[in-house]
């Protein structure tokens, strides 16, 4: 493995439970991360010597929440390569994120006849508030299609770009596909028709190293929870010159330049969308989470979860029965595994892992559509971050076998021609 996971397991002190007599082994990383010890200090110690609302006294601990806060920006900009910390604006998460771009800038500039470009993969939160925005406005959505690999069609994605699109939305990495998408090059095919581009990178931001500038998006959303941090901290980074643009999401306090009884004038960036007293010890704490990666390396994150998602392909390989969704390379791929036992459904093969102390998800993982696409009604899902390793994913074979010997399923032979072939797991949902 590219570093230490024993060592880092210790920095995270919910990963020394028991659940239900067995070691807790934690795979449910895409839907929310453990934190380590350093965040949930930050958090604490924010609290007990420096609580204040940011930017609004003058007092001691009022100018050490502030400038505790605004670093904590310059930090988050520094971590995706944003070159102005202006350009970073602070949200409860990344859905969050995506709907102040719908409805800051899609509501105030979309037309009838107008389109909006998604794709079949993305995430519920990067669907809906395209919906709705669409309702409002008279706009169009289409959607990007899939190859039978389980990648985008490219193809068709370029194909759907023409002179009505006016923003393209997407995700950077799949949460269920674990498919991770070339958004550098869908967001330059996108700027030759003139379009607007948002990359949703809550399944990229934690994994990868991600460069704001290189990517060439106008917006990119993602979530602290996902990466160590807090719950209730997501990220907007935003071009300030198109941000300056646009009308604020939320109306109050803080966001405000001067306020009459008949009118306001806005904050300027980034405040200008940061409506009201914020999630302050979050964001404190959110800072020591992108110490703690920065401590690691995004690469060698990167690095880690291929190679362990490659260990973890080839061991359900071997099961026979298995059919995973998305990609079989692990190059093309993030550290997410959905897949189907053939025999058994996804929410009942949970269940039993619980009972062997594997945390897994079931269920259609906020991508309803997708999963009507691929003929399926739900799917299990495993995840892996920087403290999971090898004897984690053997422990969730080891499950996988006590789920059938539980429901008195023969074992199966590996299919012929590859990884988890066939689609199988079309229970119920």
């Amino acid at each position: 493995m590219s570093f230490d996971t024993s060592a880092i397991r210790r920095d995270f002190p919910i990963l020394a439970r028991k659940i239900k007599g067995h070691r807790l082994v934690y795979l449910d990383n895409t839907a929310t991360t453990q934190k380590p010890r350093a965040v949930i200090e930050a958090e604490s110690r924010f609290y007990s010597t420096s609580n204040a609302n940011v930017h609004r006294g003058i007092h001691t601990l009022a100018e050490e929440a502030t400038a505790g806060y605004e670093e904590v920006r310059e930090k988050t900009a520094k971590f995706v390569g944003a070159p102005d910390p202006r350009g970073i604006i602070f949200t409860r998460n990344a859905t969050e994120s995506i709907n102040l771009v719908a409805q800051a800038w899609a509501r105030h500039n979309l037309k009838p006849g107008d389109e909006i470009l998604l794709t079949v993969m993305d995430h519920h939160s990067n669907l809906v508030p395209w919906q709705m925005v669409a309702r409002e406005t008279g706009a169009v959505l289409k959607h990007a299609g899939l190859t039978p690999e389980g990648l985008l069609d490219l193809a068709d994605f370029r194909g759907k770009l023409g002179p009505r699109t006016k923003i393209a939305a997407f995700t950077h990495a799949s949460n269920v596909l674990g498919t991770i998408n070339p958004v550098a090059e869908m967001a330059a095919a996108a700027r030759k028709t003139g379009t607007l581009v948002l990359v949703d990178g809550a399944q990229s931001a934690p994994h990868m190293a991600v460069n704001f500038p290189q990517i060439g998006a106008d917006f990119f959303a993602f979530s602290a929870h996902k990466m160590l941090g807090p719950t209730g901290v997501g990220v907007l980074v935003g071009r300030p010159e198109l941000l300056e643009k646009m009308e604020p999401f939320l109306g109050g306090g803080e966001m405000i330049r001067e306020v009459r009884l008949e009118s306001s004038t806005w904050n300027d960036l980034p405040w200008k969308f940061e409506a009201g007293t914020p999630n302050i010890a979050g964001v404190m704490a959110f800072g020591a989470a992108l110490d703690y990666l920065s401590s690691l390396g995004m690469d060698a994150v990167r690095n880690h979860e291929r190679e362990l998602t490659a260990y973890a392909l080839d061991k359900l390989e071997s099961l026979g029965g298995v059919a995973v969704l998305g990609p079989r390379d692990p190059a093309k791929r993030g550290g997410v595994i959905a897949f189907n036992d053939a025999s058994i459904h996804p929410h009942d093969l949970a269940t039993v892992l619980d009972s062997d102390g594997v945390a897994i998800r079931a269920g259609h993982h906020c991508a309803q559509p997708l999963h009507r696409h691929l003929g399926l009604s739900a799917s299990a899902r495993a995840s892996f971050y920087v403290y999971n390793d090898r004897d984690d994913v053997d422990a969730l074979i080891a499950g996988l076998r006590h789920a059938r010997s539980f429901f008195s399923i023969p074992s199966l032979s590996p299919r012929p021609g590859g990884r988890g072939e066939g689609e199988g797991g079309k229970g119920d949902s």
